[in-house]
């Protein structure tokens, strides 16, 4: 938790719901999924170049990979690299 005590928290801000909402409205992500869509909005809103998760099922999803780029940069935002730890390193 020390190493990560000075990262900045990000805002959920208008543009991430709105985001978020794109994303599900997508079809890409299930209804109880909408949690994991607001972890990609942020990181896309907020041009985060990593989103590093372990949630392979929603997030780190190479199947909707592709889809969710399209979603993403047709609101406008860059597509963060969406990956596992293990894949970073």
């Amino acid at each position: 938790m020390a190493v990560i005590a000075h990262l900045p928290l990000l805002d959920l801000t208008v543009e991430v719901d709105g985001l978020a909402e794109q994303i599900m409205q997508s079809g890409l992500l299930s209804t109880s999924a909408s949690r994991d869509a607001v972890h990609i909005a942020v990181a896309a809103v907020h041009q985060v170049h990593f989103l590093l998760t372990w949630n392979c099922r929603h997030i780190a999803n190479t199947t909707i990979f592709r889809d969710l780029q399209h979603v993403i940069l047709d609101a406008g935002y860059d597509v963060p690299v969406i990956c596992t730890p293990e894949e970073l390193l």
